[in-house]
């Protein structure tokens, strides 16, 4: 008898996925633990395997469309005769889950009406909408340059000097008759001669054309997250500036032994080990119950660029491993994120997290929490810039460091001491390698 394929939940964040690639064709048996298609969720491209055996019918999502979880995806049969004309695919429907996800948690699970009121749920804010401005369409492009078909009256040995000097004669005056331009017009210091500025091509778009481009599922994740986070938690700010020479130094030493580690690698050592002095910093806040989390363990967050946005793997106990075993574990975790082939395990939950934009000559800028994490720090690239030093101006080679904490669950002093420890490590990276 036919049965349907729904679009399985991969995460607990994921509400729909997009179908990268079917690897089967309709009318092919598949067996138990083949690969049916690739899903892109909300925080990698994974593969799905067969849970049953059957004979694929028809495909209800095609490649590189979406579908909600529980959406039926696709027909199966037991038997490759068996009519599915009149079947009807079991699972939810896009529009029913469409109202589901709009509905609160507490209307469908009046239970929970019991727990303590989330801290967002009493501010009542509504998201503005915002649409583009329709492109201008009575707008025509006004160039001051003659136009190529025109024709330009000019004494042949101007052509030439024109030529050679690489000269637009459209923006020279003429001097002769019928103001035919003469080679005079072109000699230097002429006062009527105004400067050039060759154009070579018209725009082709109107001002304000535009197109739209669908959201990913990770996108929609990102989207909505860091929305939430920037508007209902109460960001505040410290940043401090850290001398690098030594840093620097050291990184070229283990070089030279044949470590070859990174910046990044000696701040995710230093913050591990300023984590274990402040506590304070390695917690989260939990806005379901209104409480405050104190993480056992440092598990420090590292956000990645990706194609399709931003995923952060974790290294666990970063405490407790050396900067061989962080460079060595921070490089595995990167190839296999912009391979979308993180496990669940190692990207989901975190207690701190490191946004580095280092490699892109940043000054400085400021990050916005992951929840429930209650801190995220911001690292900017290493600069040249002047530096006081034993009272004297002397070259430096410095970095901003920018320290982004929920004030429900961190004070301005614990921020403050965290960012100083943090400084003591990095300016006396020897201590790093103990």
């Amino acid at each position: 008898m036919p049965f349907t394929l729904t679009m399985p939940k991969l995460s607990p964040t994921m509400e729909e996925g997009v179908i990268v690639k079917w690897c089967k064709q309709e009318g092919d048996f598949t067996q138990v633990g083949d690969t049916l298609f690739e899903i892109a969720t909300d925080k990698a491209t994974v593969e799905h395997s067969s849970l049953d055996e059957g004979y694929l019918r028809q495909i209800l999502i095609p490649q590189g469309s979406s579908a909600f979880v529980n959406q039926a995806v696709a027909i199966f049969t037991e038997t490759k005769e068996e009519s599915i004309e009149g079947y009807i695919p079991t699972g939810i429907s896009p529009t029913i889950q469409k109202i589901v996800s709009e509905i609160s948690s507490d209307t469908l699970n009046p239970v929970k009406e019991q727990k303590t009121t989330p801290v967002s749920s009493s501010i009542g804010l509504t998201q503005p909408l915002f649409k583009p401005e329709e492109p201008l369409t009575n707008y025509q492009f006004n160039s001051h340059k003659a136009p190529q078909s025109a024709h330009l009256a000019a004494s042949p040995l101007a052509k030439k000097l024109a030529k050679s000097k690489g000269i637009d004669l459209s923006t020279v005056k003429g001097s002769g008759p019928l103001n035919r331009i003469l080679s005079r017009d072109l000699e230097l210091g002429q006062p009527d001669l105004p400067v050039t500025f060759s154009r070579n091509e018209s725009p082709k778009e109107v001002p304000g054309a535009f197109e739209e481009e669908g959201l990913t599922p990770m996108r929609k994740t990102i989207a909505s997250r860091l929305q939430a986070a920037k508007t209902f938690i109460p960001h505040f700010y410290v940043s401090i500036e850290i001398r690098c020479e030594k840093l620097l130094a050291i990184k070229e030493q283990l070089k030279a032994v044949g470590l070859k580690v990174s910046v990044n690698d000696l701040i995710m050592r230093s913050a591990a080990l300023t984590l274990r002095e402040h506590p304070k910093v390695n917690s989260g806040f939990d806005s379901e119950q209104n409480k405050i989390i104190r993480f056992k363990t440092i598990d420090i967050a590292v956000a990645v660029s990706i194609p399709d946005g931003l995923i952060t793997p974790i290294i666990r106990h970063a405490d407790f491993k050396n900067i061989g075993e962080l460079s060595k574990e921070l490089r595995r975790l990167a190839l296999l994120a912009k391979e979308g082939k993180l496990s669940r395990e190692e990207y989901m939950g975190g207690s701190f997290t490191l946004s580095n934009l280092g490699m892109y000559d940043v000054s400085d800028f400021i990050a916005v929490i992951n929840p429930p994490q209650a801190a995220i720090l911001a690292i900017s690239s290493i600069l040249d810039k002047a530096v006081v030093e034993n009272q004297l101006v002397v070259p430096g080679k410095v970095m901003m460091l920018t320290l982004s904490a929920d004030h429900r669950v961190i004070d301005g002093v614990d921020a403050a001491l965290f960012l100083k420890t943090l400084k003591k490590y990095l300016e006396n990276p020897a201590s790093l390698l103990i």
